[in-house]
């Protein structure tokens, strides 16, 4: 039997004889026959307005299903804007190519906790707030030498951020914004500690502290790799590198993390432990553990020379071309320009990466292949990342860390921008229900 439907009409595109708003969707319910008029506000209708359509008044009335989300807006945001047909990202309207050539990752941070970028006097305030917080307890650094020798630095790093909560109780006064301010500081200035920690315990060497005399990307790299040297001296085309590798991770809308962190975060509890979760959600492969495997798919091709074989079974869909295509992304990712262009500037330092010849093979044929180009398939930020932080001598197991470091700021301003939303209430989505219907429990010496 062939499902029952509903007729929808959108009357922005053709206007009623009986006078129905121009922005309203019209809706029939074939079931009944009854119709409705839902406003359009923002391109979106309210899903709780479909609640009206019932069939009966013990109805529980309409939901809409969306798995993933792909086509939900959940929130209201000022913060980041995406146009994945356009290939357009802006921090707070400002594109993510001024950004990245002009900016720094500081600057940027404040741009995105704030709303606008900052004045001379505004921004050395902020940076000083930042670079003197960069400390964290000693019992933190007790907590950390209790994992395992060979645990993976992420993990690592979401249990330490958890545990962030517990030293500073403050934290649970969200409706001040003094105390959330001084969250903001710490928490923007401690993830590089904590990454680079991490890093540390793995292999076995002594902790690096802060050196606050260091940029924000200059200290990270000291923290990670000072040895002997009474100071260490970051190569300045590097520092800057990895700094624009932050711009560009620092906020990306409503992805998965910041869904996490935004879901978690309007239930009243601590930023710590929202961004936990958070960067709970960047380790999985599917997000934060992509730009990995695209190393691994270099490294599978091998040669320049195996490239349309491999483009062959990416079209027999065999294998994924990884890197490639994004859910949000129907154009060039701007960021993955930008990462390009950083690529040639650290190479120069570093010697060249030898995966990036096949990469930048891989991308020529692929942008002229009529299956590619048609599939809207153009490379993403992780197509040339991991390429950049292998060269610089990041392992593998720090690329989700060195996201969640970027990422950080946008996390905190898209929590903040959700806990100061009158609109918004503790995350709680409907299911649909296809279990058993009410049964009787069975003595177990019964059951068949």
């Amino acid at each position: 039997m062939a499902p029952k439907t509903s007729t929808v009409t959108d009357d922005r595109a053709g206007k009623t004889e009986d006078n129905v708003a121009d922005n309203t969707l019209t809706i029939t319910d074939n079931r009944t026959g009854k119709t409705y008029n839902i406003p359009i506000e923002n391109g979106t209708i309210n899903a709780m307005a479909l609640r009206q359509i019932k069939v009966d008044p013990d109805d529980f009335g309409l939901m809409t299903y969306d798995p993933g989300l792909g086509n939900t807006a959940s929130v209201k945001s000022r913060v980041t804007v995406i146009d994945g047909e356009k290939g357009i990202l802006r921090y707070r309207g400002y594109p993510i190519e001024q950004l990245a050539e002009k900016s720094t990752f500081l600057e940027t941070a404040y741009l995105l906790i704030h709303g606008e970028l900052p004045t001379t006097q505004e921004l050395e305030d902020w940076d000083h707030q930042i670079t003197h917080h960069t400390f964290i307890h000693e019992n933190v650094k007790k907590l950390m030498d209790g994992f395992r020798y060979d645990a993976h630095p992420m993990g690592v790093f979401v249990s330490t951020v958890a545990a962030l909560s517990t030293f500073y109780p403050n934290a649970k006064k969200l409706d001040d914004p003094v105390h959330r301010r001084h969250q903001i500081y710490r928490l923007i200035a401690k993830t590089p500690t904590i990454a680079a920690f991490a890093h540390r315990h793995t292999i076995g060497l002594p902790y690096t502290y802060p050196d606050n005399d260091l940029s924000y990307a200059g200290n990270f790299l000291n923290m990670m790799y000072r040895t002997a040297q009474d100071r260490y001296k970051p190569d300045p085309v590097l520092e800057r590198a990895l700094d624009v590798l932050f711009i560009l991770h620092a906020d990306h809308g409503q992805n998965c993390s910041t869904n996490a962190m935004r879901a978690v975060g309007s239930s009243g509890v601590d930023p710590y432990s929202a961004m936990a979760a958070a960067a709970a959600a960047l380790y999985g492969p599917l997000h934060g553990g992509a730009n990995e495997a695209v190393l691994r798919m270099l490294r599978e091709i091998g040669d320049i020379k195996n490239i349309p074989d491999y483009i062959q079974r990416v079209k027999n869909k065999e294998v994924r071309l990884m890197g490639f295509g994004h859910r949000v992304y129907k154009n060039y990712d701007p960021r993955a320009r930008i990462i390009k262009g950083v690529a040639s500037d650290v190479f120069e330092v570093t010697g060249k990466n030898p995966l990036i010849d096949i990469a930048l093979e891989l991308e020529r044929i692929a942008l002229e292949d009529d299956y590619f180009v048609s599939h809207k398939l153009y490379p993403n930020v992780d197509f040339y990342s991991g390429i950049i932080y292998e060269a610089m001598g990041f392992p593998v197991e720090m690329f989700p860390v060195l996201f969640a470091i970027g990422r950080t700021p946008g996390w905190l301003a898209q929590w903040e921008e959700g806990h100061l939303d009158e609109e918004q209430r503790i995350a709680r989505p409907r299911q649909i229900y296809l279990g058993s219907d009410e049964r009787d429990y069975i003595a177990i010496g019964n059951r068949g």
